[in-house]
């Protein structure tokens, strides 16, 4: 049976993962070809935190592929402020849209939404948990720069406690051959046990935890960034300590390889330093482009559109 909702990275296969790539590269090629493939269907953005390159690239996806979108960027501008249930909303902007891109601060929130719709739901980020679509962004933009998503050393940098960025691709790497992680993050900031013990370990997965960014640069393929996230945190002291754990400037880059790409799902603020965007091997801002052509992708995929001939 096709995938009806997208909640988490693993709820596509390998290969379907593979055909949404694939897919989007066709996209990003010939993206005329695609212009009229929604016309007369309707994408719901739910998004009740804020968001501006995801929910913007799920409202471009839309329209490239000749669709409309509704919704609100804000639980404050939906009747979320008045109480209305996630599970109540859903079953009424069923009746309005074709699909549905969700983000919500509350963990498990687009699971509760899926249970109620009769449309398909994309969890467009929950609390500290997943965020498939930035995995897929993140894998595209992977495929497109090294021709393949097996056989690289990623480095994983920042927060990856609260990181849901990081916690999904983690997940959909572990699926391909001889990835290997480094893990740089203070002590306080390390990935979660469950990551650690039931993916990692569990699939005997190669990877290094260390505080040392400049010991590993000269070792990765791929280099992704993450900010310490302000909103994630309970105690502004500890916030305070370590926002500036790690910073990413043009003195580190000459450790790296030739080819080693710097990745960030944005928005950054002083983790990268801005000389740094003028490296040919900083691709964030290509990365973000990449994530409407995947969008685009998946939107196709989960309307049962991308099996239509496209001459």
């Amino acid at each position: 049976m096709r995938l009806k909702h997208l909640i988490s990275p693993l709820d596509l296969t390998v290969d379907a993962v593979d055909e949404i790539i694939d897919l989007g590269l066709k996209i990003m090629k010939n993206p005329h070809k695609y212009a009229h493939i929604c016309e007369g269907k309707k994408l719901a953005t739910l998004f009740y935190e804020p968001s501006t390159r995801t929910r913007l690239s799920f409202e471009a996806a839309m329209l490239n592929l000749g669709g409309q979108v509704l919704g609100f960027s804000s639980a404050d501008a939906s009747s979320a402020a008045k109480g209305e249930s996630v599970a109540d909303t859903i079953r009424v902007i069923s009746s309005y849209a074709d699909i549905c891109a969700m983000r919500h601060p509350k963990e498990g929130a687009p699971m509760v939404a899926s249970l109620y719709s009769s449309i398909p739901i994309i969890n467009a980020g929950d609390g500290g948990h997943n965020h498939p679509t930035q995995t897929l962004t993140d894998l595209i933009t992977i495929k497109k720069l090294m021709g393949r998503l097996n056989h690289i050393t990623i480095g994983l940098c920042g927060d990856l406690k609260f990181g849901r960025t990081v916690h999904s691709l983690i997940n959909a790497l572990v699926r391909y051959q001889k990835v290997r992680f480094v893990l740089i993050s203070p002590k306080e900031l390390t990935i979660p046990d469950y990551l650690r013990k039931d993916v990692l370990d569990a699939g005997k997965v190669k990877y290094t935890e260390t505080d040392d960014l400049e010991s590993y640069l000269p070792e990765l393929d791929i280099l992704y960034m993450t900010r310490v996230q302000r909103e994630r945190f309970f105690n502004e002291e500890d916030y305070i300590r370590l926002k500036d754990s790690f910073i990413l400037d043009a003195a580190k880059m000459q450790l790296a390889k030739e080819r080693m790409f710097v990745m960030h799902p944005l928005p950054r603020v002083n983790e990268i330093a801005s000389e740094v965007d003028n490296d040919p091997r900083a691709v964030y801002f290509l990365q973000a482009k990449m994530g409407v052509y995947v969008r685009m992708a998946l939107i196709m995929h989960l309307l049962t559109l991308d099996t239509i001939p496209i001459s």
